[in-house]
């Protein structure tokens, strides 16, 4: 059966879903999407894929890795790496690449958490969604309304408000691996103007000298004078990891105790961010108007521990910005005006203590001493209108257009070329690390979307939407060249995307079906021996489908499922392998999914199963080498003690089941970070 079959056949099941009396005090039907139109409207009045995981959600995860959670959103793919590392799939592979990670953008109250050229691979932990009043997840690209980077999708971490005590207490839990956490969202003042919300993580780690000790600390202040609210917020993290590296060898992360074993004990990853944002907004005249300032500070120290020689990379950036709305509603329409403005400052150092291991020209390419050394600093200023127009009472017209320049202005402050830091040179070639000369680098992107919507009935809609979406260069990829590269003069990426979709939002079913197609240009993919390719092309397609289900008082079912076909859109030969067109992009499940269910007989009591599936993918572009995929149960209950203290007991992979977070091919052979095995934990809550 077609994919276009698959989804009409789905939606006149959806469709036909009995819609039976809500449970008292449910009302699902109002449920709103706040970064949709950076604007709160109704998610049935929305044009495209975006999915919001609510508190009570987050709260019955208790999530220990950003991966938990978000895996269960439909299209979405968190892949776990050592301690709290881990790459970002949304409707795509994980994406290989020095600037991979500028496909997604991470947002946390709507605030970008980085400039848009200057991205993290480990981007969730600057972000505590462990404490989060909701997160949005936005498929596909976005950025008309919210920038360079919004390319595959967005995420939205939507922190507390000051005068919602709805999940204030505090928690310790304990478990395996001497694991420990202590949090706390506290309110605080008169009429409880502030709250805390405060998170500290201890994890000895499940294989050797692979423990982290990570803190989250997010202060809010909210104050209204007439008709204008304003807010303060201060967000720190800071995260000292020790990292395991790769097992190699076929099949090796079935082996227990081959799997708690660490080859690199010396790697470490040690980051730290902090952000200062305010909101105001208001009514002036006929506009509401929105207007976020923000500082931003990020630094980065770790061990590049999978190449030769061990490099250790430092960075860091330092940023301001503003972000700015207005908007003018009417009973039948909404129009969006909008300026962001962001300045920034990076930097990047490289450096090797000791000679490289291995045969004469990989030690002879990767000298000792200094790598890069360099600064970059970057302006981006863009304008955007997002409309929305009711067509009558059942159809409704969205469009949007977005200009943006971004000008990097790079210093090098070491010797041009390939060379030694001292002047001399490598043999076989030249060093493998190429620094190009001081320079300049502008770019300018157009992103229009274009939707259509059409209300079935009052509690669901059908919905098409065309848009295009672009990242500009990340300034890794332009500046910290490799051997053979003089100047990289590479343009943004882009994607065009088609998308349709149902939704039904009911007071006891909930659910989207989504079928998107996206082809994408301007791409850089890395080879099996670490190589970039620039100037790829890909084709994504695929459905996705998530459902909530409340069948009684008393039980919950909830499934997501997606299909993607991710292949190669070219033909290229590269150091390490040959990219054919047609192939699947490595690392790229076809089926994703999982569902649970739920059920609480009295108040407080709760226990659920959830089960989660990834499933085989390629890894590498060859299609020859594969992972078989794996299937993982989780086990949860949560027991009232007394009117304000539970025990909530959970055991994450109750079958203890032998898989690989993350697989992949390199260096002519089979590399896996092993999964956990069976691990449980004991969490101690206590409310005011």
């Amino acid at each position: 059966m077609s994919g276009m079959r698959i989804i009409f056949v789905c939606a006149a099941l959806l469709v036909a879903l009995p819609q039976t009396a809500a449970a008292e005090g449910d009302d699902l039907l109002t449920e709103i999407i706040v970064s949709s139109h950076r604007h709160a409207r109704p998610r049935l009045d929305y044009a495209g894929n975006i999915e919001r995981v609510t508190a009570e959600h987050i709260g019955w995860t208790g999530h220990h890795h950003a991966g938990e959670l978000l895996n269960q959103v439909a299209g979405a793919w968190i892949v776990r790496g050592s301690g709290q590392d881990h790459q970002t799939a949304l409707r795509s592979p994980v994406l290989g690449g020095p600037g991979s990670c500028g496909g997604f953008l991470i947002l946390e109250d709507g605030i970008p958490t980085r400039p848009a050229g200057f991205c993290n691979t480990n981007h969730l932990i600057e972000v505590d969604s462990e404490q989060a009043r909701a997160i949005e997840v936005l498929r596909g690209p976005g950025n008309a309304l919210f920038g360079s980077n919004a390319l595959h999708g967005v995420v939205n971490v939507l922190m507390p408000e000051p005068g919602d005590a709805s999940g204030a207490g505090a928690a310790v839990e304990y478990g395996a691996n001497e694991y420990v956490r202590a949090r706390a969202l506290l309110p605080f003042g008169a009429d409880a103007p502030w709250l805390a919300a405060i998170n500290y993580t201890d994890d000895g780690g499940f294989r050797d000298d692979s423990g982290f000790r990570q803190g989250k600390l997010h202060v809010k202040r909210a104050w209204s004078n007439g008709d204008s609210r304003f807010s303060l917020a201060a967000t720190a993290t800071d995260l000292q990891q020790d990292t395991a590296g790769f097992i190699v060898g076929y099949g090796a992360y079935r082996d227990e105790s081959l799997s708690r074993t660490n080859p690199n004990p010396e790697a470490f990853r040690d980051a730290s961010s902090a952000r200062i944002y305010g909101t105001w907004t208001s009514t002036v005249g006929w506009a509401a108007i929105d207007v976020r300032p923000y500082l931003r500070h990020s630094s980065m120290e770790f061990l590049h521990h999978a190449l030769p020689g061990q490099p250790v990379e430092r960075n860091g950036q330092d940023s301001a910005g503003v972000l700015a709305t207005a908007t003018l509603e009417s009973a039948s329409s909404q129009l969006v005006f909008g300026l962001d403005i962001d300045r920034s400052d990076v930097f990047l150092q490289q450096t090797q203590d000791g000679p490289a291991s291995g045969p004469p020209a990989q030690r002879e390419t990767r000298p000792e001493g200094k790598h890069y050394d360099y600064t970059v600093d970057a302006w981006s200023l863009a304008a955007f209108v997002q409309a929305d127009y009711a067509l009558g009472e059942r159809w409704g017209l969205s469009g949007g257009l977005r200009l943006e320049h971004a000008r990097y202005d790079y210093d090098n402050r070491m010797l041009d070329g390939n060379t030694r830091d001292d002047g001399s040179l490598c043999g076989f070639g030249g060093c493998l690390y190429t620094r190009p000369a001081d320079r300049k680098d502008d770019f300018t992107n157009l992103a229009p979307n274009v939707g259509l919507r059409f209300r079935l009935a009052e509690d669901s809609s059908l919905f098409i939407r065309l848009a295009r979406g672009f990242r500009a260069p990340q300034t890794l990829e332009l500046y910290r060249l490799q051997s053979g590269q003089d100047v990289a003069d590479l343009d943004p990426e882009q994607v065009d995307s088609a998308e349709l979709g149902i939704r039904r939002i009911g007071r006891r079913v909930t659910a989207d079906l989504v079928a998107y197609y996206m082809r994408k240009r301007n791409s850089t993919f890395r080879d099996a021996e670490g190589f970039n390719v620039s100037g790829a092309r890909s084709r994504h397609r695929g459905i996705e489908a998530d459902m909530d289900i409340w069948l009684k008082a008393d039980w919950y079912l909830g499934a997501n499922v997606s299909y993607g076909n991710h292949e190669y859109d070219f033909d290229a030969t590269g150091r390490g392998e040959s990219f054919v067109a047609g192939n699947d992009i490595r690392t790229a499940p076809r089926w994703l999914g999982g569902a649970e269910i739920r059920y609480q007989p009295v108040d407080g009591w709760q226990a659920g199963l959830r089960v989660q599936h990834v499933g085989a993918y390629f890894l590498d572009s060859g299609n020859e080498h594969r992972y078989s995929g794996h299937t993982i149960v989780n086990l949860r209950s949560v027991f009232p003690l007394s009117e304000r203290l539970t025990l909530t007991l959970k055991i994450n992979n109750l079958l203890d089941k032998r898989y690989a977070d993350r697989a992949d091919y390199a260096g002519r052979d089979y590399r896996y970070l092993p999964g956990r095995g069976r691990e449980g934990f004991a969490e101690l809550r206590f409310s005011p």
